[in-house]
């Protein structure tokens, strides 16, 4: 009886061992891969912020500016590519592609967002407008809360892709299924300053 007693208990020892090396890099995976998901949420937060005000900020500077259609209807399609919704599945923050067409929709909305307060230069009402002042500073301020919130994603991302991505977790994340999320990017162009002109 004592025979087979040892060799059973080096077995469960050596089975205990092997799930404990497995199942801590794994739950470590699912913890980081939620972080990435709660950084992301806070991102698409902002946006939606950013997204409610455009249309107030677009309202205030119709009122001041009718001839400048051109610069308020690129706003305004801007912001209807966006689909009206700023969120993506957590199947399309592991997509690189839809991340980056994603990524590219809200450019071309700051984009169209600069234009716009460029226009706001040529009209002195406006600028002293309590309305339009209270909008361009929360505008101002939810860019910021964006830019955070975008840095605070990389920092998770990073984390998470640099964990994923070591021996033996590399072979867990294999075979769980994790992936590596991609990182936000400058827009092309966003390394030169906007030329502002009077």
């Amino acid at each position: 009886m004592k025979k087979w007693l040892i060799p059973l208990i080096i077995v469960v020892v050596v089975v205990l061992a092997l799930f404990s090396c497995v199942t801590g890099p794994y739950n470590r995976m699912v913890e980081m891969d939620e972080q990435v998901k709660a950084a992301w949420s806070q991102v698409e937060n902002v946006y939606q912020r950013r997204a409610d005000l455009i249309p107030n900020l677009v309202e205030t500077v119709k009122g001041y500016a009718a001839h400048e259609s051109e610069t308020l209807t690129a706003v305004t399609e801007a912001r209807a590519r966006l689909g009206g919704s700023i969120t993506l599945s957590a199947d399309t923050l592991s997509d690189p592609q839809a991340f980056a067409r994603f990524q590219q929709a809200q450019n071309e909305l700051s984009g169209a967002l600069q234009r716009l307060m460029m226009v706001t230069e040529n009209y002195p009402d406006l600028k002293a407008n309590q309305n339009f002042l209270a909008l361009q500073d929360q505008l101002e301020g939810t860019e910021n809360r964006i830019t955070t919130e975008r840095q605070r994603f990389n920092q998770a991302a990073q984390g998470y892709n640099t964990y994923i991505r070591r021996f033996p977790q590399r072979l867990i994340a294999g075979f769980g299924g994790f992936e590596a999320r991609p990182y936000f990017e400058a827009a092309p162009g966003a390394e030169v300053a906007p030329r502002v002109e009077f």
